[in-house]
């Protein structure tokens, strides 16, 4: 009787530990605790940030490793509507002020948060070789009267389109007359613009300075701020991002010292 009191002792025992051994791990409940931390910031930016934004995105990981970005680029004008429309968005980065007004006037900017990030330049590009010889935006202006060049532009909607329209006004030259005459072809982005030059399918195009760089095309002149005003992208945080902390995080890095020395490589200049 004894040996049998013994030995159920001993199972008993036995079980008590195994039942322990299966409960949950104190480092398991940790590593799950870091996971629910993790965020993701959906970014809204102008499609001529694509390339350095990403470069920038790649960087940003050292830093705050438990947030992801997801990045999403097209023109101003319709990340605007999409905003509007109600897309996830927490932070935004317009390539003009018009579409950044609109957000404002609409009360969907947290308070305090924006900023004017960079500078850019509007350029005129042609393609490999030049065959139309252009050379300046006089000269452009003239070959245009006579309808003896075909231009790309942005869509009156994109920043770079109204920033084109601007340097007709500048010139006097009307753009639906010109439209009418055949001379121009449009793109719904300064991406649509570029290739447009890249490929061949034009004479020149107008386009951001950074976005000529991207694409390795040769810049013919550069307008002034007389032509066409200060080309500056805004940034924000947007009122209803359910991560405005972590996106004033992204963006105050965006305002940072690794950040500078991407914008610079391409052609921006901060302005924060």
């Amino acid at each position: 009787m004894k040996n049998l009191r013994s030995l159920l002792l001993a199972l008993c025992i036995v079980l008590s530990l195994s039942a322990c051994g299966g409960g949950t791990d104190p480092g398991d409940v940790s590593e799950h605790d870091g996971n629910s931390s993790s965020v993701e910031l959906v970014v809204f930016a102008a499609a001529s940030m694509t390339e350095t934004l990403d470069e920038i995105i790649a960087l940003y990981k050292d830093v705050a490793p438990h947030v992801t970005i997801l990045p999403s680029y097209e023109s101003s004008g319709t990340l605007l509507e999409q905003i509007q429309q109600g897309a996830d968005c927490d932070l935004f980065i317009s390539a003009g002020q018009t579409q950044m007004d609109t957000l404002d006037k609409n009360n969907l900017l947290l308070d305090g948060s924006r900023l004017d990030l960079l500078e850019n330049q509007i350029t005129l590009v042609v393609p490999e070789g030049n065959p139309k010889g252009v050379k300046s935006f006089d000269q452009l202006a003239e070959l245009l009267k006579n309808g003896d060049v075909f231009l790309a532009m942005g869509n009156r909607d994109v920043p770079v389109g109204q920033y084109t329209q601007k340097i007709f006004a500048y010139y006097g030259l009307e753009e639906a007359a010109l439209a009418e005459a055949g001379v121009l072809t449009y793109g719904s982005n300064v991406k649509e613009v570029t290739t447009h030059v890249s490929e061949g399918a034009v004479d020149c195009g107008i386009i951001y300075a950074t976005d000529a760089f991207s694409a390795g095309l040769t810049v013919v002149d550069e307008a002034t701020a007389d032509m066409c005003g200060q080309v500056t992208y805004p940034a924000a945080v947007l009122s209803a991002s359910t991560h405005a902390e972590e996106a004033q995080a992204f963006l105050d890095y965006l305002t940072g010292d690794d950040a500078d020395v991407v914008f610079r490589n391409v052609g921006f200049t901060p302005l924060a």
